[in-house]
């Protein structure tokens, strides 16, 4: 189970040798399955609203390079969740890339409001940040995000990331 949550999560090094308890209770994974449907075989749509989230600009100008050099062309910003929440409500995005740390709303916090909207509830979304504990990872996966990538990373790892979830790019 631990190999599973280390590939939902990519390189972690940080990540415990051990999965300890969580809470009063042990700790319980579902196993996960990140892969995409043999039929689901249509293109990405790069042409689709992009919303990046975070709080420090110069990741924000990172992930946008990283995603046009993936050929994503429509790519909005956010520096929290509440703004990123208020473009949410006012235009249709295909995907969500958000950091978890941020004021007054965090990337978690994000998640579940996007999670707890009809209209959102089924958008994709990837937590990408630097927070390694597993307890975080276990939180953002119970509360419904298609994938997780720790800063920092590669083209290569946003790319695998993203066809995880998307489909081939």
């Amino acid at each position: 189970m631990l190999k599973e949550l280390r590939a939902f999560v990519g390189n972690l090094g940080n990540l415990r040798k051990r999965v300890g308890n969580v809470g009063n209770h042990g700790a319980t994974f579902l196993r996960l399955n990140l892969s995409r449907k043999s039929e689901d075989h249509m293109p990405v749509d790069k042409t689709m609203n992009v919303l990046v989230v975070d709080d420090y600009k110069t990741m924000i100008r990172i992930v946008r390079s990283l995603l046009q050099q993936l050929g994503f062309c429509n790519i909005d910003d956010a520096a929290d969740g509440a703004t990123a929440l208020e473009l949410l409500r006012g235009k249709t995005y295909g995907l969500v890339l958000s950091d978890w740390n941020m004021q007054p709303m965090s990337g978690l916090e994000l998640l579940k409001a996007v999670r707890a909207d009809e209209r959102t509830r089924a958008l994709p979304f990837i937590m990408v940040t630097a927070e390694t504990k597993t307890e975080n990872v276990v939180a953002a996966r119970q509360a419904g995000v298609n994938n997780y990538v720790i800063k920092p990373f590669t083209l290569a790892v946003l790319k695998q990331k993203l066809t995880a979830v998307l489909g081939e790019l």
